[in-house]
């Protein structure tokens, strides 16, 4: 992914071309017939309606940092959103008015408000009901239909599951659950009441990697023997996304102050930086409160005082029992004593209520690692690893957390040629593998994230789900002759003359949609048009396998050893699990 800005553009207009070429009859038939309109595209490109004729009624449980993604992705013409329920004040705010710390996270999270065009917080909460103590009254509510789950991840199979008992079909973030029996158990509910249980993993509706697929499957690459991908951040102790800071009763400027005075009298300057890291969010209203005074231009006043507003929401989380939802204190062995609150806030660093980077990160790009190898199945049936090994530490952060800084897995899938045949699963050639390679560390962001798939014939780079590029063999500099794979003339990149390279631009439009929108508007169009083909693409099987793979790599690690894959694992019938627990019966979920 280290390329000059000369190889770079080489890489996407070769990829460009070969999407222009292999799949210009679609192209030219649906997308550029219909303009290739922003909101209409993915329902052009994966065959879905373009809207509903009524949109699903649905209550969104938990509305945090991705829910509010979830939000910004939502389409008005399929989803109406009737209720929220989020326990935390600051969550419910960001649910209205948007995430505002900076313009690329309000670009992401813009709100319900603006989502749906209402001009005040008043007028939104005439049409959605919020539930600020649970959720369960919000399930109660015979108008939700539907309910999209983004809370932390031990609680999406209690979530989903209470959902599909009470008649709603679900929606939940990425992971399916925090082990795969619960996984299991989600699925057996799912079939039971025959309502739709999808999951989050958006690159199924990335129309990027649909297409990365689609050279893939045309040989452009030749035989994949490599997949190489990797997540790496720059979080560091002190400015860590997972570990936000933690909210504290009010203070006026006065009484903080004189805190601040007597800590530094008795503890010295280094006593008064532990003051002002503690109230990190009270010093923010503070310099937010200031900055409002003095500044004199309207509209930068405004931005100023909603970031100001937002901000004392934040502290208001310091009133949250967090306790009576079930979160708890612990001690660390290091001695570090966490809250119930802070186990709800920093819910990602424990392995009770997360599953770590494995669960967050990896999850997605060992699924698209499969979705790769499975292109070379002709049923669309997701091929499964063969085995796992990896190391996983924590070297950078302090013991105020039990999740690792840094995981490095290795996975054996199986190549064309290793079974006779894929749905069999008798062993040709043993020999046939496709190892992947997967990286996810802190305290150095350096490549971003994104994967590389190594054939026999090329290259094909995805980075950060924007851009993909393709290049000949091993030479990041060369031009690509893509086939009309029908045996004719081949069709260089040199002589684009903008056919294929402005039908790929069609396709793989500038402001690339990583797939939200899309998977929700497919599950809403899905429900709204029941049939047994109508089904979303991140069913429980496909979702299921995304989790084993991620859980898995986590015994590993922590074992500190080689595991083999178990077909039993990946059906739902099967009471076998890689952690050893079985699924709960059927007949006592709920």
């Amino acid at each position: 992914m280290h390329l000059t800005p000369e190889q770079r553009e080489i890489g996407k207009q070769n990829f460009q071309e070969a999407v222009g070429h292999t799949r210009r009859d679609f192209l030219q038939g649906s997308v550029l017939a219909a303009g290739a309109a922003a909101g209409s595209l993915g329902a052009i490109y994966f065959g879905y309606g373009a809207k509903v004729d009524n949109p699903l009624r649905v209550g969104i449980l938990g509305t945090g940092d991705e829910g509010g993604v979830l939000i910004g992705a939502l389409n008005p013409e399929f989803i109406d959103v009737v209720a929220i329920a989020d326990i935390r004040p600051y969550n419910v705010h960001r649910a209205f008015h948007g995430h505002r710390s900076s313009p690329g996270t309000f670009k992401a999270r813009p709100g319900l408000m603006e989502t749906y065009g209402w001009s005040t917080e008043d007028a939104a909460r005439k049409h959605v009901k919020v539930y600020a103590d649970g959720y369960q009254e919000l399930l109660d509510d015979p108008n939700v239909e539907a309910v999209i789950i983004a809370l932390p991840l031990w609680l999406h199979d209690v979530a989903a599951i209470k959902a599909m008992r009470a008649g709603k079909h679900v929606l939940t973030e990425k992971l399916m659950a925090r082990t795969v029996a619960r996984c299991k158990e989600m699925g057996r509910v799912s079939q039971e009441t025959e309502l739709l249980l999808a999951t989050g993993h958006q690159r199924h509706y990335s129309i990027l990697y649909d297409n990365a697929v689609d050279q893939i499957k045309r040989g452009l690459l030749g035989e994949l023997h490599h997949i190489r991908a990797q997540w790496h951040r720059g979080n560091l102790p002190g400015n860590d996304s997972w570990s936000p800071p933690l909210p504290t009763k009010m203070l006026t400027e006065a009484e903080y102050g004189e805190l601040r005075r007597v800590a530094r009298t008795d503890g010295g300057s280094g006593g008064e930086a532990k003051v002002r890291q503690e109230y990190k969010i009270l010093e923010s209203l503070f310099a937010l409160q200031k900055a409002l005074a003095a500044e004199k231009d309207p509209s930068k006043a405004e931005d100023i005082a909603k970031r100001a507003a937002e901000t004392e929401a934040q502290l208001k989380d310091f009133q949250v029992d967090a306790g009576r939802h079930g979160y708890e204190a612990k001690t660390l062995a290091s001695g570090y004593q966490c809250s119930p609150l802070e186990e709800l806030i920093r819910w990602r660093l424990w392995h009770r209520t997360g599953a770590g980077l494995m669960a967050e990160l990896g999850s997605h790009q060992l699924d698209a690692a499969s979705i790769f190898v499975s292109s070379q199945r002709d049923d669309g049936e997701k091929v499964y690893p063969l085995s796992v090994q990896g190391f996983s530490h924590r070297s950078l952060f302090p013991q105020d957390r039990e999740v690792d800084d840094h995981v490095h897995c290795n996975f054996e899938f199986p190549a064309k040629g290793y079974y006779k045949d894929f749905a069999s699963g008798e062993v040709a050639d043993p020999n046939r593998k496709i190892v992947v390679t997967y990286s996810s560390i802190n305290g150095n962001g350096f490549g971003g994230y994104g994967e590389v798939v190594l054939g026999t014939k090329g290259t094909l780079i995805l980075d950060q789900e924007q851009e993909a590029l393709l290049f000949r063999g091993s030479d990041a500099s060369s031009k690509i002759e893509v086939k009309d794979g029908k045996g004719g003339p081949a069709l260089n990149t040199y002589e684009t003359g903008g056919g294929g390279a402005a039908l790929a631009e069609a396709a793989t439009p500038k402001e690339v949609s990583r797939g939200y929108r899309e998977e929700i508007e497919h599950w809403a169009w899905c429900i709204r048009n029941p049939a047994p083909e109508n089904q979303p693409r991140c069913r429980p099987k496909v979702a299921m396998a995304d989790a084993i793979i991620a859980l898995t790599s986590n015994i590993a690690m922590s074992e500190g050893r080689r595991i083999e894959f178990q077909k039993e694992w990946f059906d739902i019938d099967s009471d076998a699990t890689p952690e050893g627990d079985a699924p709960r019966p059927i007949s006592q979920l709920g």
